[in-house]
């Protein structure tokens, strides 16, 4: 009796989901952050007299590509996920929203100053200040979330290993996801009701930000009490090895977990950075105007809601981990040449195929994530998300970038009101690409899953005779 009121909270149903829900707003005040500035864009390339900002696509793009240069070029990710398997859940998690928190201030007085009009030379080119300290403060908040994600993907694992663990992090996914909908969906309605403005709900995301960090602290509280139950009840078996700096190379020796990194960049490489230029596509190819430009590409993340804890439900229950990734790639195929086609410009193609998008973005993460485990070690885990996430970053970096160069230089049609207008016919081509990759690297991970019985195929719920 004893034992069974010390294991309780472990043990419990409504602690675990309490966890889930605490973690996963955090999450979610995080993604409302990192995809705000999408449908902006319009507003961003407004000229300065008009009470824009005055940048290019070009501009933009470099202000996308900031999230991931210090994840990307300073290993922060990689740092990240050592101290997470070092010192734990609870001291990593602070800290990453902390950088958060850091970062979107920074971002928000980049955006708000203009800085007399002046310029910095950076990285080859002539920077405005606005651009640039707002691209730093989204380089600090990129440190902050990725460490964040990978930190709830181990807690979610400690928490839930053995039981419903793809559909915890199919409904983490899914509540993130509706930070990701409200971003895109109501921030141009919020600019627009607050007099056109850009820096006021990067403000109002900030105040969102510090709600979430209480409550992560409410989460540190609960796992604090567990660890201290964990450790009454724990024996030798129980005890993992700790964490070494070879187990680095343990970890990159696995074709396993290739397959994993580099389905995971191609395939978010073709969906965040398309949501970033999404509602600028809206206005450009389905003649939608600026204000209600987020409302199709914010039915993506809505649709994550239900479709991502369902198929994590299916991968818990009946397996076919492997199966289902293939699936969301080739789907993603499809999609992106649908784009891609010009005659295909009425609203309601849109509208049907980024409800496609959002199945083939329910598809893949559902069942990829809760996949690491079954083929890295749990005291190797952190580490092992951070690198996949190291990874990611390289083309959430570059292909904003690249998407940005590519219409600044190949793609503009015209000008109306002071702003270019442009022909996504040549971006979505190569997210079409991106996506054919993917469908290839899945093809080898479930190969590479026949050949060395990571269970891919098979499901996470493990019955457990009591």
């Amino acid at each position: 009796m004893v034992e069974q009121i010390q294991r309780k909270l472990s043990e419990s149903k409504t602690a675990r989901w309490s966890v889930l829900g605490l973690v996963a707003f955090t999450m979610l005040c995080g993604y409302f952050i990192t995809d705000m500035m999408a449908p902006l864009q319009n507003l961003l390339q407004t000229p300065v007299a008009n009470g824009g900002l005055g940048w290019t696509a070009d501009d933009y793009g470099k202000f996308t590509s900031a999230y991931g240069w210090f994840n990307v070029f300073f290993l922060m990710l990689i740092f990240g996920g050592m101290i997470l398997d070092k010192m734990g859940v609870k001291f990593t998690g602070l800290m990453a929203v902390c950088i958060m928190i850091i970062g979107v201030f920074i971002k928000w007085f980049g955006i708000s100053h203009d800085f007399g009009g002046a310029t910095v030379h950076f990285l080859g080119t002539d920077w405005g200040c606005p651009l640039l300290v707002a691209s730093l403060g989204y380089a600090t908040f990129g440190v902050g979330v990725e460490i964040a994600g990978i930190t709830v993907s181990k807690i979610i694992v400690k928490w839930f290993k053995g039981k419903e663990m793809a559909l915890a992090m199919g409904l983490e996914m899914a509540t993130a996801r509706i930070g990701t909908g409200l971003a895109i969906g109501i921030t141009p309605l919020l600019s627009h009701a607050l007099g056109d403005s850009i820096s006021k709900p990067i403000f109002i995301g900030l105040i969102l930000l510090c709600i979430g960090l209480l409550s992560f602290i409410v989460f540190v509280l609960m796992d604090k009490r567990r660890d201290a139950e964990d450790a009454q009840n724990a024996t030798n078996e129980d005890k993992e090895e700790p964490f070494r700096f070879a187990d680095i190379f343990d970890i990159i020796k696995l074709k396993g977990f290739w397959y994993i990194a580099l389905l995971c960049v191609l395939f978010y490489s073709a969906v965040f950075p398309f949501l970033k230029f999404a509602p600028n596509l809206m206005i450009n190819k389905f003649n939608i105007s600026p204000e209600l430009s987020g409302i199709i590409p914010a039915l993506l993340p809505f649709g994550n809601i239900i479709l991502t804890p369902f198929f994590g439900n299916l991968y818990d229950r009946k397996g076919k981990g492997a199966t289902i990734m293939l699936i969301g790639a080739i789907m993603l195929v499809f999609i992106h040449i649908m784009f891609s086609i010009p005659i295909l410009n009425n609203w309601i193609i849109a509208l049907i195929l980024i409800i496609l998008l959002g199945i083939a973005f329910s598809l893949v993460p559902s069942a990829m994530w809760p996949s690491v485990p079954k083929i890295i070690p749990e005291n190797k885990l952190g580490t092992a998300y951070a690198l996949i996430f190291w990874v990611q970053n390289w083309g959430l970096m570059g292909v904003p970038f690249m998407i940005g160069k590519v219409l600044n230089t190949y793609c503009i049609t015209g000008n109306i009101d002071g702003k270019p207008t442009y022909d996504y016919t040549l971006p979505m081509i190569i997210f079409t690409c991106f996506g054919i990759l993917a469908v290839l690297v899945a093809l080898l991970l479930k190969r590479e899953d026949r050949i060395k019985g990571y269970g891919l195929e098979l499901p996470n719920i493990k019955k457990q005779a009591e």
